[in-house]
């Protein structure tokens, strides 16, 4: 038997997916004669034989059959589309619809939105929407695409064409073949696009039709119920009088029935007993006071609420399985503790610590990770704790890293991480997160390459300027000009490849400064030297370079001229010929 295939709607904000959403129901709503369409917890449930009377002649049009019970559409507002979809993972969502504005194209949250859609390898199709914001478009209210498109001027016509195939080739960037539903020969391998309009309600039956015809041709075996045991995610966790804490589920598989067995997978597996399953009146009868009726049974795909003892510290994402047989209960949870497991892992190599809020967000988290080439040390849902924190205290510098992805951070980790010096890294949008990271690590980057600049040994060659010794020794002061390279302070002089004193301290108008470059004339204080006897006015001195300190140069030669490469290798050379015997370690 086939269930209702489920269905969730992504796409940029503002790209209509309210609007379509609110027209899907309209519109079935307004054939309510033929069953109408029945609300469920965060789902539409449209039947099949109101699937028929919205789409009316195009099934025959396109020989489709509909053999499934109805389509299961889940309700998702703009900004929580991503975190429903993180929520239920990859084993819920059968299909989804990219909502895009035609006018628009790909945007940022499109893009995101199929990243989450690789990640869970959820099929989809994309509805194009805004086609009555096309200019000089002639709405066709509530008509096919196709019969629509048709009685549009040829300017129109060409203009669709246009903003089609400019998403053809967006999509295409993004890897996927796409085309206009019309055209495809092969759907398992082309992405199909349906302009339509959630204003007019043009393209709405094509895709109902799309959508009902890919469930029941490439997701047969998916969708068939495979037994009596239901299996769900759970959508979110509510406090509802009389009952106390209760869990709106969406079972995709199965059967569930009050006083049923209630296996609940997380950090530790929970196992409670149905006490009440609550459905949604339709729609109609939703203004009446008692806006839920307790049910016996139900039967995936739905959408239901459900009322059970020991709910606390259950969450959003986790697995439940409902069944009547009590000696099933072990396979489920040893089940249960496999799936977490297949995502969760700790490592021996280096890396970051992630922690997310669901096996969903994580499974999604590591895999934008391994994308970006980012290392994992451990991943697990949960909070961030002090153990975390630890952990991460053993990592190199940049992995010294936890992601902490719509979860809390212990007070006791949040003070350890302060005093480690470990980066926590808080955010509800994985790419906020990865961006986030990301720019740190380029700053830190950047803050060592220049910490490592700045402590150079560099070459320098220097001329005592003649008429400006200010005393002769203890330390000899004397006027210089930089001739080549950078002078810095606590470095060797050498003349003639021997050594005359050290540099301690270089002012430039009365103030002390680090170094002086090409050009620059100051005044130095050398230790060790005398005027007049190892050294004298006019006498060109170097400081002392090694090979070590020319190699440690190579990897700025982007920012170092090439004379002072040259600076260095003389003094190099120099040194060789006269047998220097300064240790190399100074």
């Amino acid at each position: 038997m086939l269930r209702q295939p489920i269905i969730c709607v992504l796409g940029h904000v503002d790209h209509g997916k309210t609007t379509l959403l609110d027209k899907i129901r309209a519109t079935a709503i307004a054939a309510k004669e033929a069953g109408g369409i029945t609300q469920a917890i965060g789902a539409t449930e449209i039947p099949k034989d109101t699937i028929e009377k919205i789409c009316g002649d195009i099934l025959k049009k396109y020989n489709i059959k509909l053999e499934i019970p109805g389509l299961l559409i889940l309700d998702t507002p703009g900004h929580e589309a991503f975190s429903l979809l993180r929520r239920i993972g990859g084993s819920c969502a059968d299909l989804a619809i990219l909502v895009i504005d035609i006018n628009e194209g790909v945007q940022a949250q499109t893009k995101e939105s199929i990243e989450y859609l690789k990640t869970f390898r959820t099929p989809f199709v994309v509805a194009a929407t805004k086609i009555d914001r096309i200019p000089g478009w002639i709405p066709q209210k509530d008509k096919p695409f196709i019969e629509s498109f048709n009685k549009q001027p040829e300017h129109v016509k060409q203009k669709l064409e246009e903003l089609v195939y400019t998403l053809v080739a967006q999509l295409s960037e993004l890897g996927f073949d796409a085309e206009r539903f019309d055209r495809i020969s092969d759907f398992k391998k082309t992405v199909a696009i349906i302009p339509c309009s959630g204003v007019t309600g043009e393209g709405i039956q094509e895709l109902l039709m799309i959508i009902s015809g890919l469930a029941q041709v490439f997701l047969k075996e998916k969708i068939k119920i495979k037994g009596e045991i239901a299996y769900g995610s759970i959508l979110e966790v509510k406090e509802m009088k009389g009952f106390g804490t209760v869990i709106d589920v969406i079972f995709y598989d199965g059967e569930a029935h009050k006083g049923d067995w209630l296996v609940i997978g997380g950090e530790e597996i929970k196992v409670t007993k149905i006490k009440a399953i609550l459905k949604p009146k339709p729609l109609s009868e939703l203004r009446t006071e008692k806006r839920f009726e307790n049910v016996s049974s139900v039967k995936a795909a739905c959408g239901v609420r459900i009322a059970a003892p020991d709910l606390e510290g259950v969450k959003a994402g986790m697995p439940v399985v409902a069944l009547s047989n009590e000696k099933e209960i072990e396979k489920i949870k040893e089940m249960l503790k496999k799936d977490i497991q297949s995502v969760e892992f700790e490592t021996t190599g280096e890396g970051i610590i992630v922690k997310a809020d669901t096996l969903g967000s994580l499974d999604a988290l590591i895999n934008v990770l391994k994308k970006e080439n980012i290392p994992i040390k451990k991943a697990e849902v949960g909070n961030v704790s002090k153990n975390d924190v630890m952990l991460a205290d053993t990592q190199e510098k940049y992995n010294r890293v936890i992601l902490a992805f719509n979860v809390e951070i212990d007070k006791d980790a949040e003070i350890e991480a302060k005093n480690r010096k470990i980066k926590i890294f808080s955010s509800n949008v994985i790419y906020k997160l990865i961006e986030d990271f990301n720019t740190w690590i380029e700053r830190e980057k950047e803050r060592e390459k220049k910490e490592k600049f700045e402590a150079l040994r560099r070459p320098a060659k220097i001329k005592i300027l003649p008429g400006f010794v200010f005393r002769q020794s203890k330390p000899a002061i004397v006027g210089i000009e930089v001739l080549e390279g950078v002078l810095k302070r606590e470095v060797k002089l050498i003349k003639n490849g021997k050594e005359i004193g050290e540099i301690k301290e270089i002012q430039s108008e009365g103030q002390t400064i680090e170094s002086a470059k090409k050009g620059d004339r100051v005044a130095i204080s050398i230790e060790g030297a005398v005027i007049g006897r190892n050294v004298k006015e006019g006498d060109i001195l170097y400081t002392y370079f090694t090979k070590e300190d020319l190699k440690a140069m190579e990897e700025f030669k982007n920012e170092i001229p090439s004379e002072e490469f040259e600076l260095g290798k003389e003094i190099i050379e120099m040194l060789k010929k006269a047998s220097t015997n300064i240790s190399s370690k100074i």
